[in-house]
């Protein structure tokens, strides 16, 4: 599990493969693609992936307050039935001062490719796209490894 000081490193950080933030607490197809994508480790770097909801893209928190509301419904998009094969994530809550981050860790799936309502999105860089069709067979290649 992520710790408090390697959530305020990738504040400071400019987002990355493995790093998204957002001030949005409403758009599940936003946070479903990172999600997905984060699962499709398309690089094989082998790392997890981090959603931060609460804070802008420059790190800078956005003044939060995650409630049990929130917290259920981050989590349930594990078993909502969008994305397949189901992600192997954790939710969590931060507080800092006197705003809450909600941090969302995923793992690179080991059944490749993972589809959120059948298409495979991977990151490039800090951004999220639809993979192509040479990263899609990248993923669909990948020898399973437990």
């Amino acid at each position: 599990m992520i710790t408090k000081s390697v959530i305020q490193y990738f504040l400071s950080a400019t987002e990355n493969s493995h790093v998204e933030r957002t001030i949005s607490t409403n758009d599940m197809d936003k946070f479903c693609q990172a999600i997905c994508a984060f699962s499709n480790d398309v690089s094989g770097s082998e790392k997890n992936g981090y959603l931060i909801i609460g804070a802008h893209d420059n790190g800078k928190l956005s003044g939060l307050k995650v409630d049990d509301k929130l917290l259920l419904k981050i989590s349930n998009i594990r078993t909502d039935g969008n994305i397949l094969p189901q992600p192997v994530m954790t939710v969590e809550k931060f507080t800092f001062n006197d705003a809450d981050l909600l941090v969302v860790e995923v793992q690179p799936s080991e059944f490749p490719p993972v589809r959120y309502r059948g298409r495979i999105w991977v990151r490039v860089g800090p951004r999220k796209s639809v993979a192509t069709g040479a990263e899609e067979k990248i993923l669909t290649k990948r020898p399973y490894a437990p």
